[in-house]
């Protein structure tokens, strides 16, 4: 491997990249792809993986592709897959179920301060709708508010392009406001 030469403003493409070192196999940067791989949040390419490694792409290529084969012989729990012109780890999908199972369990457990202000903030004032309740706690509560559908503790309902219902229970209100007004009410 050779050092690292410098190019003083970053315009010289390919300067200051290491020069991939070819003596490497394999089975010796497998290690590195999958810690790698692990740690990212988007597909990785060959190309930067090479990169990062400091490999040339072919040795990336096989060790991939030597992974994927492993971990579908030895039924791992997980596979490797190219997707996106990346690649990443997925789980199998004959664990689908039990994943599942074990997320929507996960999440029947403690709520979370933000979403038991978000709620209170849901309860008070329903319907609402997500703007209004950012507006109320002064932050984005969209993940918030898909926690709650999620978990089956609010429902949505559809948009009315004409207001109707907020018209509907202006309506209400009113009804019964006009109600009391008359001595009905009480």
């Amino acid at each position: 491997m050779t050092d690292l030469i410098d190019d003083p403003d970053g315009s010289t493409p390919g300067w200051g990249v290491e020069e991939a070192d070819s003596d490497k196999s394999p089975a010796e940067v497998a290690g590195a792809i999958e810690a790698l791989l692990l740690m990212a949040v988007e597909p990785m390419g060959e190309t930067e993986l090479a990169q990062v490694i400091g490999v040339p792409e072919t040795v990336v290529a096989d060790a991939l592709a030597e992974l994927a084969a492993f971990y579908d012989e030895t039924g791992r729990g997980f596979d490797l897959r190219q997707v996106g012109g990346g690649w990443r780890y997925y789980t199998r999908e004959e664990h689908a179920e039990l994943i599942s199972r074990h997320v929507l369990e996960g999440q029947q457990s403690r709520l979370s301060q933000a979403v038991l202000e978000t709620l209170a903030v849901i309860a008070y004032s329903q319907p609402i709708s997500r703007a209004r309740v950012s507006a109320v706690r002064g932050v984005n509560v969209d993940g918030v508010i898909r926690t709650l559908l999620a978990r089956g503790l609010i429902e949505g309902i559809p948009r009315q392009p004409t207001g109707a219902a907020d018209q509907h229970q202006a309506r209400q209100y009113l009804a019964i406001l006009s109600k009391k007004r008359r001595g009905y009410g009480r």
